[in-house]
């Protein structure tokens, strides 16, 4: 099958996104060999008894990068993290526990105020998320080479130092419409200097930093999400396209694909009717106005980019441009170096699935565990 787009030129958003996603899925693939844990397909995976539900990377600087031994209150993490978690979730999959603060006298304690803490689970995937940062950016370097891997970095940190406000080490947990706007993010600090708190962190979160403050811009006063806009309004078509194709053209999970469609729907952007030729099959059809969404998302996608060439520079924009482009390709199986790390465990839940022929065009983290791909 011919996935759509695959030989234009491919927006700044989606050449972040694919490099986001794969080392993510890089990340999660080794936090799975090395973490005992437990999935809905495989059961319990390694020796010994505490199992936690297995999550993504996400889940770290969201949540338990953030949790030391004396544990942290609810409010105080979400500030640390800058961004929400999915602090129910983490729970109920045996990272943490949540629990009232036996030193504040307050009868009734106002929840914000509860502690956090990690449990033995959460205290052993803390030493296995901690180090995997370096351990996949190293193998980034053999893989693609020191220069470029350097110059990724470069021009990303050039990019994150124009912005405006504090953003998290992460894409939040997409929010109501999937938007990524609605968290609220404040100023940076007054005189802290952007350009010096940027070089050490890890890849991931220059990728991060840089990519939510795109989606930010596309957002404000758009109808639809970037995750929306470039994953499924991309794809579909005035003549319909089959809904069970709609993950392998999109890189996106069904869950993920059902969550948009529904909101495209609300929207008016789309229908869905059931085409009864050759067996029942059910076919997802963009309406007048959704053609017209979609005209406007290709506009607005690079009215964006060009936004940041004439603020940023253009020398700083292209640069980071340029650097992806020779590290994602075209974001194919077929024809994107970044999948030449991506191969599963072989005991790993990703080698039991259907293999993505394209990366997602933005990351559809979900509350389901922070997987990119919305799994």
């Amino acid at each position: 099958m011919m996935l759509d787009g695959m030989n234009e030129r491919l927006p700044l958003a989606t050449l972040l996104s694919f490099a986001l996603t794969a080392f993510t899925i890089e990340f999660d693939n080794e936090f799975e060999k090395q973490m005992t844990h437990r999935t809905t397909m495989q059961g319990l995976k390694g020796n010994g008894p505490h199992a936690p539900w297995l999550v993504s990377l996400v889940m770290w600087p969201n949540c338990m990068q953030h949790i030391g031994e004396e544990g942290v209150s609810v409010r105080e993490l979400a500030g640390r993290a800058r961004t929400k978690t999915n602090l129910a979730g983490m729970e109920r999959w045996g990272y943490i526990t949540v629990s009232p603060d036996p030193k504040d006298p307050r009868l009734k304690q106002p929840r914000s105020a509860w502690i956090a803490r990690a449990t033995p689970a959460g205290r052993k995937a803390q030493e296995v998320w901690k180090p995997l940062f370096g351990t996949i950016e190293r193998r980034w370097r053999e893989r693609f080479g020191e220069e470029e891997i350097d110059r990724v970095r470069e021009t990303l940190r050039e990019t994150a130092k124009h912005t405006e406000i504090e953003l998290p080490d992460c894409l939040p947990i997409l929010g109501y419409g999937l938007f990524s706007k609605d968290e609220k993010y404040g100023p940076c600090e007054p005189g802290r200097g952007r350009e010096k708190s940027v070089p050490d962190l890890p890849l991931s979160a220059l990728l991060s930093k840089v990519l939510l403050a795109f989606a930010i811009e596309y957002e404000d006063k758009f109808e639809l999400s970037l995750a929306i806009s470039a994953n499924l309004l991309r794809v579909l078509k005035e003549e319909g396209v089959r809904v069970r194709d709609l993950p392998e053209l999109s890189g996106v999970s069904k869950e993920g694909i059902h969550m948009g469609m529904g909101i495209l729907s609300k929207r008016g952007a789309c229908v869905q009717r059931v085409k009864r030729e050759g067996g029942p099959t059910r076919i997802a059809q963009l309406t007048a106005k959704g053609q017209k969404t979609r005209e406007a998302y290709r506009r607005r996608i690079e009215s964006v980019e060009e936004r940041w060439r004439e603020q940023y520079g253009k020398k700083t924009v292209q640069g980071l441009r340029e650097a992806l482009e020779k590290l994602a390709g075209n974001g194919t199986a077929a024809q994107s170096p970044l999948f030449q790390g991506l191969e599963p465990p072989p005991e790993g839940w990703r080698a039991s699935v259907r293999r993505p022929g394209t990366l997602p065009h933005f990351p559809m983290v979900l509350h389901r565990g922070g997987f990119p791909d919305g799994s």
